[in-house]
């Protein structure tokens, strides 16, 4: 269902000359039915918004089979998908402060389902490549994509390291809320290195500790229920990881934290969400015992 033809041309425009031959064979096994149960009824869903006569109410009952959606909001054809995430309000807080996208080459890594992607189009970047390893989200991409018809931005089921690496071609690549799920984040940070050309921008937006000396913690097991979380740092430490990955221009660009307004369940997303993480007597902590989330949003350049 991805347009391969397409996807062939703007990875030849970017110089990654090698990507069409080593990615296809894995876009062709990912999106299928071989790659997950359910393929065959989130093809439907989507294949069904080229029917010329699809009337409003079908588009969103088609929309909802794609559920949970987690990145949003998106506004289709009369439907607002009210997602899990006001991904608009992150959105805002960083766009202004990074080097502006109009006519750059994109990576978004973790990207979801390329709710930022979108936005990026939108700014001006010229082509964006997002990846990320649920399929699902490879198919609500393709399902928004099939109203906003744009050309030059891609979701591809993939995690960074299926990528053909050192691919030094992006002018820009984001790596947001992927960072805390890496069980080696230097590994990752010199892996995002290896995307951008010398000069090229890292946006990255992560969970850090609160406080001003330099360290890192393990959850023993969760972190605000999450079983996928491995080490977060404090932002002193954070920009020290920076530093020894070999990234200069280290800008700490945003602090926020995560409030039940940005994050919460709706009928989009009917899981629980931030709310049943939070310490119900003490909101300023985790259920588990640790801060409540807070996130940074820093910003670095490579030589």
């Amino acid at each position: 269902m991805i347009n391969t033809e397409l996807l062939t041309t703007c990875l030849l425009d970017i110089g990654l000359d090698d990507w069409p031959a080593a990615l296809g064979p894995l876009i062709d096994d990912r999106l299928s039915a071989a790659g997950h149960g359910d393929y065959d009824d989130w093809s439907r869903a989507v294949r069904s918004f080229c029917d010329s006569g699809v009337k409003p109410e079908q588009i969103r009952a088609s929309l909802l089979r794609l559920s949970p959606w987690r990145k949003g909001p998106f506004d289709i054809a009369g439907t607002r998908i009210d997602a899990e995430w006001r991904s608009d309000l992150k959105w805002a807080r960083l766009q202004h402060s990074i080097i502006p996208l109009n006519d750059r080459n994109v990576l978004d890594v973790g990207c979801g389902n390329g709710y930022y992607a979108l936005q990026m189009r939108k700014c001006g970047a010229h082509t964006v490549i997002g990846v990320d390893p649920t399929l699902l989200y490879a198919m609500q991409f393709l399902a928004v994509n099939a109203f906003e018809k744009d050309t030059r931005v891609f979701v591809l089921p993939f995690r960074l390291h299926e990528l053909p690496l050192p691919a030094r071609k992006f002018d820009t690549t984001f790596s947001m809320g992927v960072l805390y799920h890496q069980r080696s984040p230097l590994d990752h940070l010199r892996q995002l290195q290896q995307t951008l050309r010398p000069g090229g921008q890292l946006v990255l937006e992560t969970l850090y500790l609160p406080g001003s000396e330099s360290y890192a913690a393990t959850p023993k097991d969760r972190y605000a229920r999450m079983r996928n979380v491995w080490l977060l740092p404090s932002i002193a430490e954070l920009t020290t990881w920076f530093a020894r990955s070999g990234y200069k221009n280290i800008e700490v660009i945003d602090k926020s934290m995560t409030t039940v307004d940005e994050q919460r369940s709706t009928e989009w997303m009917t899981f629980e969400s931030l709310r049943e993480a939070l310490d119900p007597n003490d909101p300023t902590m985790t259920v588990e015992g640790w801060p409540a989330p807070h996130r940074v949003v820093v910003t670095a350049t490579v030589t």
